[in-house]
């Protein structure tokens, strides 16, 4: 497969992408309909239907399994280390990326806390949403600041097929073309869009 080839199926790939954002946007659309200060919220007549099936704190831990809640501070004790991996991040990107002129990643596009707007959810889930979006979001994050190192630094795809590579790898050099590297390298290291 050549290398126009393979990046016609990432064309192709990203066409679908979008066209399945659109039709996620259409399922949301269904249950949105207030936008207020860049946070959307459901309709009243939707939030008042969904509350119905809130299910009340004492009732949530009477129902929980108990290995659940047994195991609940182990998952919990990994707060710290994200918010410590947090702050790793904000000073790593802050001192490198203008040194290397990197663009950098922007925190807000990942991190993401919505779900504790919505009326279903009681206290400990809400909790547990946003330990969920903080985890999830900062992971996404740190892929993406180190996505955009590895451009910079070492643009070059592996011998073997990697499990889940991140969007920028598919721009990456082959394997072993050392002359595309060279001739290509501080080119790529300009192309940081999407």
């Amino acid at each position: 497969m050549t290398t126009h080839q393979i990046d016609e199926l990432i064309a192709r790939i990203k066409e679908l992408e979008e066209e399945m954002e659109v039709e996620f946007q259409k399922k949301r659309e269904d249950f949105l309909s207030v936008i207020d200060k860049k946070r959307l919220r459901l309709s009243e007549e939707v939030a008042a239907q969904q509350r119905r099936f809130k299910k009340g704190v004492v009732r949530y831990l009477i129902e929980a399994r108990l290995l659940n809640i047994l195991t609940a501070p182990l998952i919990y004790s990994g707060f710290p280390i994200f918010m410590l991996l947090d702050l790793f991040l904000f000073l790593y990107q802050g001192i490198c990326f203008p040194v290397y002129g990197i663009p950098k990643a922007r925190r807000s596009d990942y991190l993401v806390f919505d779900r504790g707007d919505l009326p279903y959810l009681n206290a400990i889930e809400k909790f547990n949403c946003f330990y969920c979006s903080y985890a999830n979001g900062l992971a996404a994050y740190f892929r993406e600041i180190a996505a955009r190192t590895e451009q910079y630094w070492c643009p070059i795809k592996h011998a073997r097929r990697i499990l889940a590579a991140h969007d920028r790898y598919p721009k990456f050099f082959e394997y072993g073309d050392g002359e595309s590297y060279r001739k290509g390298l501080e080119r790529l290291r300009k192309e940081y869009e999407k």
